[in-house]
């Protein structure tokens, strides 16, 4: 595969979640207290009064977390779907249209730029030098990913069921994403969290990434079936714990 054909591989993966916007909201987990707390901590400040920006912003899951907590967001979201859905589930929040690899905002305005399972879809080369522009000195970057635990043994299960059959996994690993460049000072935290759902809910979620949404519908679809019937007799109340790892990445711009 050439480089530019590579690049739109890429780039039809990354906005493969506007056709599916509605699932993904409602499926896709959100993300622990906890981690809100180490992202303060890390940061060095409170997220209340903080100018803030969410990159990927997707639907705004983290979003409405971080407009909760205080801080005053702006979203970026490239996606025409994501977006449509973001606005009508946050009307009150701004939204830009834009990515991370060349940011639609102004030198110094933020004084923390957020990536809530979005930082691998940017090149880092690009997306890391622009947080720097638009951060102020002493401003964060805080990347995170929920990661399916596959020290459950359910989930490595299907883990290995999905590799098998539709090559490819969906367990969110962000691999050298976490990997900074630049020489930038990192802290990193693990928290783990879980949330019990109902198995229709766990299967809308595996069917919201891409390797799904991109796959032959029809084998996508199958797959699913068949997930549900091995899981039912798994889980026959029909609920489901999905467990997590949350890994969070954040580094602060030099002051100086």
């Amino acid at each position: 595969m050439t480089d530019t054909s590579a690049a739109r591989a890429f780039a039809r993966r990354a906005l493969s979640f506007d056709a599916a916007a509605t699932q993904y909201d409602t499926a896709r987990p959100g993300y622990p207290p906890a981690l809100l707390d180490a992202l303060e901590e890390a940061a060095g400040r409170p997220l209340a009064g903080a100018r803030a920006v969410d990159v990927g912003a997707g639907t705004g899951i983290a979003t409405r977390l971080l407009h909760d907590r205080g801080a005053r967001v702006t979203a970026v979201e490239p996606g025409a779907g994501m977006a449509a859905r973001f606005r009508a589930s946050l009307p009150g929040v701004p939204l830009v249209r834009g990515s991370g690899d060349a940011l639609p905002l102004a030198a110094e305005s933020a004084d923390l730029i957020t990536y809530a399972q979005s930082f691998h879809w940017t090149d880092p080369a690009r997306s890391v030098p622009e947080a720097l522009r638009v951060l102020r000195p002493g401003g964060a970057l805080a990347l995170w990913w929920n990661v399916a635990d596959l020290g459950v043994d359910w989930i490595a299960a299907q883990q290995e069921r999905i590799r098998r059959d539709l090559d490819g996994d969906t367990e969110g690993a962000p691999g050298n994403a976490r990997e900074l460049p630049g020489g930038l000072r990192q802290a990193d935290r693990t928290l783990r969290w879980s949330r019990r759902i109902p198995l229709d809910l766990h299967l809308a979620n595996l069917g919201s990434h891409s390797l799904f949404l991109l796959h032959d519908a029809r084998d996508s679809r199958a797959f699913l079936d068949r997930e549900r019937a091995l899981l039912l007799d798994a889980f026959p109340d029909g609920v489901v714990e999905e467990a997590y790892t949350a890994e969070l990445t954040v580094a602060v711009r030099p002051r100086v």
